[in-house]
């Protein structure tokens, strides 16, 4: 495996706008120490990687692993006292890559959510269509988000603070007991410290979930449908019909078919 230590080291120091000399004060080695780190002719020492480490907020794992030359600056995302990176990488375009989630990967999404060698060994895709922020493809499962169709993937915004989950919008939700789910979100953290998740297929109960449970939320942008609707699926009274079975009035549908 490549090490990117050095490449790392420069890249992280010049964009913290830091000399040689300043950036060998913060790890207290010389400045022709940070030099030949750089110029990869030494290897630094782990001492040394855990005071970069702690400097960057970001772990040892990933600063030797991970080219983080290919990230861009939005990909420090701050959560509460510590900041995790998440690598939005980028291609020869200058354009955001999305991660996509297989569907044989999913059950291990939960523990493998912060590791950076699991993040970077996912498929990634390009639409260039989406706005700023960190997006991710999950894949779906079930009907209990009709009309989303079973395997189809929903791409989300990742959202960085709890108190910005909006009540009402659909979101993935990566949580410690209940995996990766796709739902309609209330927000209740100021009323009982959960967050109510509602499908809206109305077959399936809703319930809460802890927000000490909740691992990541990531806010509906767009959906990805695998399968082509069949004719009987687009004709209106299917359509009609599956919305009553949502319990939506929708008359002027229904007027359609007198």
């Amino acid at each position: 495996m490549e090490n990117y230590v050095s490449k790392n080291m420069k890249y992280l120091r010049e964009q913290k706008g830091l000399s040689q000399e300043n950036f060998g004060q913060i790890l207290n080695i010389s400045r022709a120490q940070v030099s030949t780190f750089e110029r990869n002719c030494s290897a630094p020492s782990i001492e040394v990687l855990i005071a970069a480490s702690n400097y960057f907020k970001i772990s040892v794992d990933m600063l030797v692993k991970t080219d983080l030359t290919k990230t861009n600056n939005t990909s420090f995302i701050e959560l509460e006292n510590k900041r995790i990176l998440f690598p939005i990488t980028i291609d020869v375009d200058n354009d955001d890559l999305i991660e996509v989630i297989p569907v044989k990967a999913s059950a291990g999404y939960a523990n493998g959510y912060d590791d950076p060698e699991y993040i970077e060994q996912l498929q990634k895709i390009k639409l260039p269509f989406l706005p700023t922020g960190k997006h991710r493809a999950f894949p779906i499962k079930g009907d209990s988000m009709l009309p989303m169709k079973d395997g189809a993937f929903v791409v989300g915004r990742f959202i960085e603070r709890r108190e910005d989950i909006a009540s009402g919008k659909t979101c993935v939700v990566v949580t410690l007991n209940h995996g990766i789910v796709y739902k309609r979100v209330y927000n209740q953290i100021t009323l009982n410290n959960t967050l109510k998740l509602v499908s809206d297929n109305p077959a399936y109960e809703p319930y809460n979930v802890s927000i000490d449970e909740v691992l990541e939320v990531w806010e509906f942008a767009c959906s990805i449908n695998l399968q082509e609707y069949s004719e009987s699926e687009l004709k209106i009274s299917s359509i009609l019909n599956m919305f009553n079975t949502l319990g939506i009035e929708l008359k002027a549908l229904k007027k359609q078919l007198v």
